[in-house]
């Protein structure tokens, strides 16, 4: 409780000394405004500010399919004749509408639209470039199709279905060798296009058959992540891969971390599209969110595709609509918003957020918060810090999110059976259902608006050990206790994040190592102060033991801010 505390009065802290002041510029005659950093994944935009006036607020429409062009929330932006996209002849409406916020009233019904779309043919989001290890092979799934993605002795990533030819073992427990995988049932070897290249067990003046090869995937490295195509028959659509104009503005810089979550993606879109639970559920977080602002929200939907759909939301009692929101297939969500500074200077903040489906009830998410623009003292701040704050917001949402995906399951109806929709608040998670009505049929399952398609096949599920051995690799977050193959438990931070990120986990090897020497030395000095016999000398070496002392709990705290689970005050016993 004491290291919770303190975490958050550091927070709160931080987010004072790091607050800056952006003028605007003479001609559009308005105040100063305050520029605060979020530290919350789930918070749309990376920076939240007072709107400004319409003709500051310019948003980027941003788009894998072609050049992106700048919006303008006043003069640019545009309405687009909406589309149907739902599965029933008449659609459920939202709830609170500007007309009676008494009674529901029924909109008008639309023809059943239903989009091509074959989930294979995408690109998925695999990992941050950077977290990709240069010794070992990397287990990854995206829905029920099991991936191995590594690093050859070229530099080249590659990417195999993980399992052997020979007797289906998983290749992402195997070993790189000279830059081939090798599975470590029997010491088949593989490289380049999934070429079986050594079998021990062959007679010297054997070949190797043909047979003896792996299913391979193309995989992308674009702007530090790597994206696969998961189609094996059909050639990879280059121009599907996302690009993010913003991220390549010079100047540009983010904070990037990776989150493995226990619930359905689709449920993780949903949590990211919806700003309205920030103030309830993160209240206090970050400074800016607070449950006493929670407020009735507007959305204006203006763009809505085969792919997706676009549009602008802001604060109701505020009047305008600063923020730009867009998703994109397969799971691609981005909330984007500009702010001129008082010298007229245009600066971009982006928040990116790319989920990839990793099983029934599981997720991975890339989170990618960035601006044109960063206050200096957030450069002192190491960025353990701002990730272990991420893995606290994801946590605060965990317990309700968790539950949403075991009653959809159970219901086995859509969701327009079960949500009760506001229009002043859930507009885009309405949006985002009835886009699955429209391309759910080519996805291994849905659950739509209207529509809906329960999973074929069981869910994986990774066997871990059972016993003392169980007991055992709960009790050590750092390496899971005896070995490190044990299957991961996403209900503890250092597997959600901490071991998908290379800083964070080099960072907690650190502070052991730091906290374990530091302890050593404490006690030796403890053990000099009482063998000595002059009271100075006992003096320096009890204050000395002190401050290694101060050291071991200071890294104490550090290893449990990267590895503890945030517990609302309320629930814990």
């Amino acid at each position: 409780m004491a290291i919770s505390s303190l975490a958050v009065s550091a927070l709160v802290w931080f987010r004072r000394v790091t607050s800056i002041v952006l003028r605007r510029g003479p001609k559009h005659n308005t105040a100063m405004a305050p520029f605060n950093l979020i530290l919350c994944p789930n918070t749309p935009p990376l920076f939240l500010l007072p709107p400004p006036s319409s003709n500051q607020v310019r948003g980027w429409i941003l788009s894998s399919s072609g050049p992106l062009k700048p919006a303008s929330f006043s003069s640019r932006r545009t309405r687009h004749t909406r589309w149907g996209a739902t599965a029933d002849v008449k659609t459920e409406p939202l709830v609170g509408g500007e007309e009676d916020h008494n009674k529901v009233s029924v909109d008008p019904g639309v023809e059943r639209v239903v989009a091509d779309y074959e989930w294979t043919e995408e690109w998925y989001p695999l990992y941050l470039t950077k977290n990709v290890p240069e010794d070992a092979p990397l287990g990854l799934t995206v829905f029920h199709k099991q991936l191995v993605l590594f690093k050859d002795g070229n530099g080249h990533f590659r990417c195999y279905e993980d399992r052997c030819p020979h007797r289906l073992a998983k290749l992402s427990e195997g070993q790189l060798i000279d830059g081939r995988l090798e599975c470590l049932y029997h010491g088949w070897q593989f490289e380049g296009e999934g070429k079986c290249v050594k079998i021990p067990q062959l007679p010297t003046d054997a070949k190797i058959p043909r047979s003896a090869c792996v299913q391979t995937y193309e995989v992308r490295d674009s702007q530090g992540v790597i994206w696969v195509w998961m189609s094996p028959k059909t050639p990879p659509d280059v121009s599907k891969i996302p690009w993010f104009e913003n991220f390549a503005k010079p100047g540009f810089q983010d904070i990037s971390t990776t989150h493995e979550l226990p619930y359905d993606h689709s449920i993780l879109l949903e949590n990211l599209m919806d700003p309205a639970h920030i103030p309830i559920s993160h209240d206090r977080t970050d400074w800016t969110a607070k449950r006493e602002d929670a407020q009735a929200l507007c959305f204006e939907v203006t763009e809505q595709t085969n792919r997706g759909f676009a549009g602008w939301w802001g604060k109701k009692n505020e009047g305008s609509m600063p923020n730009f929101l867009r998703f994109e297939a397969p799971c691609v969500l981005q909330n984007s918003r500009e702010i001129v500074d008082k010298n007229g200077e245009i600066n971009y903040f982006t928040g990116l957020f790319l989920c990839r489906p990793t099983g029934q009830g599981k997720s991975m998410l890339i989170v990618r918060f960035g601006g044109t623009k960063r206050s200096p003292l957030a450069k002192l701040f190491p960025q353990w810090y701002f990730h272990q704050n991420a893995s606290k917001v994801f946590e605060q949402d965990m317990g309700f999110l968790s539950s949403q995906n075991e009653v959809l399951l159970k219901e086995k109806v859509p969701t327009k059976e079960l949500y009760l929709n506001l229009k002043s608040s859930d507009t885009w998670v309405a949006e985002y259902r009835k886009w699955m009505d429209k391309v759910g049929h080519g996805m291994p399952y849905h659950f739509g608006h209207s529509t809906i398609s329960l999973p074929k096949d069981p869910a994986v599920v990774e066997h871990a050990p059972a016993g003392l051995v169980a007991g055992l690799s709960a009790s050590s977050p750092a390496k899971g206790g005896i070995g490190t193959m044990h299957a991961p438990n996403l209900a503890n931070r250092y597997f959600r994040h901490v071991i998908h990120c290379k800083g964070c986990r080099t960072v907690v090897k650190a502070f052991q190592a730091w906290k374990n020497a530091l302890s050593a030395v404490a006690v030796a000095l403890v053990a000099l102060a009482i063998l000595v016999s002059g009271r100075q000398w006992k003096a320096l070496l009890l204050a000395s033991a002190s401050i290694c002392s101060i050291g071991v709990y200071a890294c104490s705290t550090a290893i449990a801010m990267n590895t503890t689970n945030f517990i609302r005050t309320h629930r814990r016993l």
